[in-house]
C-alpha cells in the first residue's frame, strides 16, 4: 500500500512527527537536547551510551528491528498469507508503515482510539480485533468511511445484540457505506470473546444479513485464547474455523464480496494458522488469508522468545528481541543486592521479570575506561518497585554504583506503552531514529 494513500497523507503525516520539538515528555533523552526538533536530534546522530542520554533510557536495536520486520515479511510470502499485523503492540505510526513496506496488508488495531490514531497517519486498511459497539465511535467510523471511498476496514461480530447496536448507531448516522464484518468464532468455554457454537455464529450471520449498515465479510477468531492450548488442540479450533467459513460460503453468505476473509494469528500460534489455512478448500470467491501476529516487530527476551513458533520450526529463521532497556545502579547497600533506577513506570512486567544481560562501566576514576562491557554474571533481577529495580548479586557479581545494566524485556505489547519516544541505536550505539508511540 502507498504511504500516501487516503485522504490523510502519510508521509506527510510522519514528517511532522520529526517536527516535534523534544521536552519534559519524552524520558531517558538528553538534557540538552530540549527544545531541539526529533529530526535535528537524530541527524546529530548521537551515541546512546556517550551522548548525553539519561537514564533509565529504552532503546530498540536498528538491525534486529529491520531483521524481524522482513522475516516475516518473507514467513507471509511463503505461506501464502496477507498480513496485518497488531499494531496495538507498538502503536507506532512509523512502525505501522515499516510494516506496510515490508508487504504488510494492513494494520490491525483493537479499539477505536487506536483507529483514529491509525487513520491521522494514514493508515488505508484496518482490521479492529474487537467487537465494536460504541455509538460515538460508529458515528466517526461511517463519516471516515463515507469521506474515503479506499477506506477498507473489517470488524468483529459476535452477538445479535452486537448486531443491532452497531446498526442503530449507523442507521442515526445516515451511513453511506456498510461495515464489513467477520464472525468471531470464540475458542472455547473459558475463552474471551467470540460466539461459542457454530449455531450461534449462524445466528449472527443473520442478523448481519437482515441490516442495510453491515456486510458479512468473512470468519475470524483468535486461537491464542484455545483453553490448555497445546498444538492438537489450536489445530482442531482452527479447522472449526475453516470448516466455518466453508459452511457459510456453501449457504451463499458471502455473495457480492471480493474476497472471503478468514482471520486468525497471533504471536505464539502463527505456524498452526500457516498449517491449516493452507489446508483451505476452493470457494466460490478468493480466499483472504489474514494472519495478524503483532509481537514479532521488537520480539522479546521472555515469553514470546519461549513460545514463538520459530523454535518449533527452526527452518523458517528466527527472531532477535529489539528492546534493551538501560538502567543505572544508584544504591549498593550490601554485598548481595543492588537497585537501579528503572522499575514499573519504565519496564514491562506483566508476565515476566526484566532479565539483567550487560552491564556497562560508570565513568570516570582512576582505571574506569568509559562504560566498559561485559556479561552481567551473577546479577538477577527479583522485583520492581515503581522506579526501581532489585538486583540480587551474587558473589561473583561486578557491579558499582553508576554502572549502567541493560536489562532484556518481557512481553512488547506493554513495553512500547511506557515510552512516547524510543531511540533506535545501532550495535555501536549511534542512535540513528526515535520512534514515537501513541498510547
Amino acid at each position: 500500500m502507498a504511504l500516501d494513500s487516503g485522504p490523510v497523507n502519510g508521509r506527510e503525516a510522519l514528517a511532522r512527527l520529526a517536527e516535534e520539538r523534544v521536552d519534559h515528555r519524552f524520558k531517558g533523552l538528553p538534557p540538552d537536547a530540549a527544545g531541539l526538533t526529533v529530526a535535528e536530534l537524530a541527524g546529530q546522530r548521537r551515541n546512546l551510551f556517550t551522548g548525553g542520554f539519561a537514564t533509565p533510557v529504552l532503546a530498540l536495536s536498528a538491525e534486529r528491528l529491520e531483521h524481524n520486520l522482513a522475516l516475516m515479511e518473507t514467513y507471509a510470502t511463503r505461506h501464502g498469507l496477507a498480513f496485518a499485523p497488531h499494531g496495538k503492540t507498538s502503536m507506532a505510526p512509523q512502525l505501522f508503515h515499516r510494516q506496510l513496506e515490508h508487504g504488510a496488508w494492513g494494520i490491525t488495531l483493537a479499539v477505536p482510539h487506536q483507529v483514529w490514531v491509525a487513520r491521522a497517519f494514514g493508515i488505508g486498511r484496518i482490521f479492529l480485533a474487537n467487537e465494536l459497539v460504541d455509538a460515538a465511535a460508529l458515528r466517526r467510523l461511517a463519516a471516515e468511511l463515507d469521506a474515503d471511498p479506499d477506506f477498507r476496514f473489517v470488524c468483529y461480530v459476535d452477538s445479535v445484540r452486537g448486531v443491532e447496536l452497531m446498526d442503530a448507531a449507523l442507521t442515526g448516522a445516515g451511513a453511506g457505506r456498510p461495515v464489513d464484518v467477520v464472525v468471531e468464532l470464540g475458542a472455547g468455554e473459558g475463552a474471551r470473546t467470540g460466539a461459542r457454537t457454530e449455531a450461534e455464529c449462524a445466528a449472527v450471520a443473520d442478523a448481519v444479513a437482515g441490516t442495510r449498515t453491515l456486510r458479512l465479510a468473512g470468519v475470524a477468531g483468535y486461537e491464542g485464547e484455545v483453553p490448555d492450548a497445546d498444538p492438537e488442540r489450536v489445530h482442531a479450533w482452527l479447522r472449526r474455523l475453516v470448516a466455518l467459513a466453508v459452511d457459510f460460503d456453501k449457504a451463499g453468505r458471502f455473495s457480492g464480496l471480493e474476497d472471503i476473509v478468514l482471520s486468525a494469528g497471533g504471536s505464539a500460534w502463527f505456524d498452526a494458522v500457516a498449517d491449516v489455512f493452507a489446508e483451505v478448500p476452493d470457494l466460490s470467491l478468493p480466499v483472504l488469508k489474514l494472519l495478524r501476529s503483532g509481537a514479532y516487530v521488537s520480539h522479546d527476551d521472555g515469553h514470546y522468545r519461549e513460545v514463538t513458533p520459530f523454535n518449533r520450526v527452526p527452518a523458517e529463521g528466527a527472531l532477535e528481541p529489539a528492546f534493551r532497556l538501560w538502567t543505572q545502579v544508584v544504591s549498593r547497600p550490601s554485598p548481595e543486592q543492588a537497585f537501579a533506577n528503572a522499575g514499573k513506570r519504565d519496564a514491562a512486567y506483566d508476565l515476566d521479570l526484566p532479565f539483567a544481560q550487560v552491564v556497562r562501566s560508570a565513568d570516570g576514576g582512576p582505571g574506569r575506561p568509559e562504560r566498559r562491557e561485559r556479561p552481567a554474571t551473577g546479577i538477577t533481577v527479583t522485583g520492581l518497585s515503581d522506579q526501581h529495580a532489585w538486583l540480587r548479586t551474587a558473589p561473583e557479581a561486578e557491579l558499582e554504583v553508576g554502572d549502567w545494566v541493560g536489562l532484556g524485556l518481557s512481553h512488547p505489547c506493554t513495553s512500547f506503552d511506557k515510552w512516547q519516544l524510543i531511540p533506535v541505536a545501532e550495535a555501536d550505539g549511534t542512535v540513528v531514529d526515535y520512534i514515537r508511540t501513541f498510547f
